[in-house]
């Protein structure tokens, strides 16, 4: 089954962990992804990287909480490929604390980021979508909205929220667009860095240290909901450590 060759993939947050593993299977298998993400020297490097080994890249610098640059790379893949066929909103950002903590300002960077920027995006390639009568959104949530445990209240909401929303895409996208939530769990990429809460932090490196699996499974997960038949819409993917609880 060859549903990816040719396809023309967007895939924010690429400069790391997941969208960087997912860009170079997607290249591999024959798309022409176009990387979005704030670290434009590590897209321009994987980029190159993929252009060498064969494959066909574009990138830009995008920050998803910016709606005119997912604007930016809708118009990037249609100047540069003639096409949208897949928009995967990889970018996201984890800024796990207590409640207590107070920390509002980075409750609103994750409002921001997990969900307005997945909006965003949907606000720039569903028209695209439409007009070419095909398209699929690639959501990557995490477990955390599956299991609610303490400290993840904020960050759990936003990938929850977008579940909502994706689910109602799904129901007014009709019989010709798709939408898949892929939820990771432990994944080993450099999610806990930006974190604050220094106890928190620890805690969540220490224990992707012990069960972490790497980005490519969930790359994996990613490139075998695009490759099914227009007609099979892959709704939900949750990928983690067989020791994850």
């Amino acid at each position: 089954m060859d549903n990816i060759t040719g396809k023309v993939i967007i895939i924010t947050g690429a400069s790391g962990g997941i969208g960087a593993a997912t860009a170079r299977l997607l290249a591999e298998q024959g798309a022409k992804v176009v990387l979005g993400a704030r670290r434009i020297e590590q897209l321009q490097e994987l980029a190159a990287q993929i252009t060498q080994a064969g494959g066909q890249a574009a990138c830009a610098r995008a920050n998803v909480s910016e709606r005119a640059d997912l604007v930016g790379l809708v118009d990037l893949a249609l100047a540069r490929f003639g096409q949208l066929d897949v928009l995967v909103s990889n970018a996201g950002i984890g800024l796990i604390s207590p409640f207590d903590d107070l920390r509002v300002e980075e409750w609103e960077q994750m409002i921001d980021v997990n969900l307005k920027g997945v909006l965003y995006g949907i606000a720039a390639a569903l028209p695209v979508f439409r007009r070419q009568g095909s398209g699929h959104f690639v959501n990557i949530l995490s477990t955390a909205g599956l299991q609610i445990v303490p400290s993840m209240g904020v960050y759990a909401g936003t990938k929850n929220a977008v579940r909502t929303i994706a689910e109602a895409l799904r129901q007014e996208a009709g019989p010709q667009l798709r939408v898949t939530n892929v939820s990771p769990g432990f994944v080993h990429t450099d999610f806990a860095e930006a974190m604050t809460n220094p106890a928190i932090k620890d805690q969540i490196l220490a224990r992707r240290d012990q069960i972490a699996i790497p980005p490519e499974a969930i790359a994996q997960a990613v490139a075998y909901a695009i490759k099914q038949p227009a007609n099979v819409d892959v709704g939900d993917i949750v990928v983690r450590p067989t020791a994850q609880s």
